[in-house]
């Protein structure tokens, strides 16, 4: 096992030790222990056959365009029931040699395992959400993604500790309960975005597949997801990105320049917010959205069942010609892993991923939802 300059394995203790044993079984089996903590929970709650969980009011029965879903911000929303920094959470947590036990999570990912991406940043927490209704909405308030991971990272820590036979309850994840329940933990939404590139003169379409590096994500490292994917956050710390960036459509199209084009996530929002009308490619984008050579629809929302990550299932659609003179010059890798440019949307490629490859689930249920809504995607 590789510790990198974070001490041999002499300088660690035993608990030390057994947690990094079970993070690393974490990370590189997150597939299959994904797909065998499924059946925690009921069957019926599985989205499309694939271990991603959800909840009634999440999936709605036909593509809601992006525009359509109300966005609500509630500055002094309360805590979350479960934080992480519960006695049982505690206890899970290794003892440094010194003594001392890690506060947090997140704390010992710092600071004995980090990937070569791990900062705290301020995000949108969910509160509710409701896409079945007459008008769909989603509601938020001040996060931060460490607050996720103490959460999310202990329940799959406990899971995978299970399965090592080196602990026999899972306190964390039986005190959250529900996982669609946004009050009874910090939910960090990502937005996932099938990007579809329609050719309209043939009837198909293409999609980029991304390959995520383990070594790189502190998230479903090794595994496949479509592309882009990126949590629905602030661009910045100040205050002033807050409201800002408040939109779900601008917080994709930054995931579009940095997944597809390589762009950097620097945009200087600690002297100004970004303006996004002045920004050459977000116009471009937010054009071709209003004059219908881009549609943008949300399919529903789902869980991770061993980290329970919560996923906003998204379809961009984009004329062949838009995709091109947007995309045309799209990276192979980017900060996160390998780009595959042009994947053929077929029913062979989706259950290929869906079913057959080691893939997140959220990536496995979107695009198995977006293969029965084809015909309204490809309109």
């Amino acid at each position: 096992m590789d510790h990198g300059d974070r001490g041999t394995a002499g300088q660690l203790t035993a608990s030390q030790r057994d947690w990094l044993r079970a993070r690393q079984l974490m990370r590189e089996h997150h597939y299959d222990l994904a797909v065998t903590a499924a059946r925690l929970y009921p069957a019926a709650i599985h989205v499309t056959g694939t271990p991603l969980v959800s909840t009634v009011d999440w999936i709605p029965t036909k593509p809601i365009p992006l525009d359509a879903v109300t966005l609500q911000y509630v500055p002094d929303a309360p805590p979350a029931a479960v934080t992480g920094r519960e006695p049982a959470a505690l206890d899970a947590l290794p003892v440094r040699p010194d003594g001392t036990r890690y506060a947090r999570y997140s704390d010992a990912v710092a600071e004995l395992t980090p990937p070569s991406v791990f900062e705290d940043r301020p995000t949108y927490r969910m509160l509710d959400a409701d896409l079945t209704g007459s008008g769909p909405r989603l509601v938020f308030g001040p996060g931060s993604y460490f607050a996720g991971m103490d959460v999310g990272d202990t329940c799959a820590h406990e899971y995978t500790a299970a399965a090592l036979g080196t602990a026999v309850t899972q306190p964390v994840r039986a005190a959250i309960g529900d996982p669609c329940d946004p009050a009874r933990r910090p939910v960090n939404l990502a937005i996932s975005a099938l990007t579809l590139r329609h050719d309209r003169s043939t009837g198909t379409a293409t999609f980029p597949l991304h390959a995520r590096s383990a070594a790189a994500v502190g998230h479903a490292g090794g595994m496949h997801q479509v592309l882009p994917v990126g949590v629905f956050q602030p661009a910045g710390t100040r205050p002033w990105n807050i409201a800002n960036d408040f939109d779900l459509w601008r917080s994709m199209i930054r995931e579009y320049a940095e997944e597809l084009l390589g762009a950097s996530e620097d945009y200087g929002t600690d002297t100004a917010p970004i303006d996004y009308n002045a920004w050459p490619f977000a116009a471009a984008m937010t054009a071709a959205l209003r004059d219908g050579h881009i549609r943008a629809h949300c399919l529903g929302l789902g869980v991770d069942p061993l980290t329970l990550a919560t996923d906003l299932l998204t379809v961009v659609t984009i004329d062949a010609a838009t995709y091109d003179d947007l995309f045309g010059r799209a990276v192979e890798a980017n900060a996160e892993g390998t780009v595959t440019a042009t994947v053929p949307f077929t029913v062979g490629t989706i259950e290929r991923y869906a079913a057959h490859e080691p893939t997140q689930a959220a990536c496995a249920a979107l695009l198995r939802l977006a293969w029965q809504h084809r015909i309204t995607l490809l309109d």
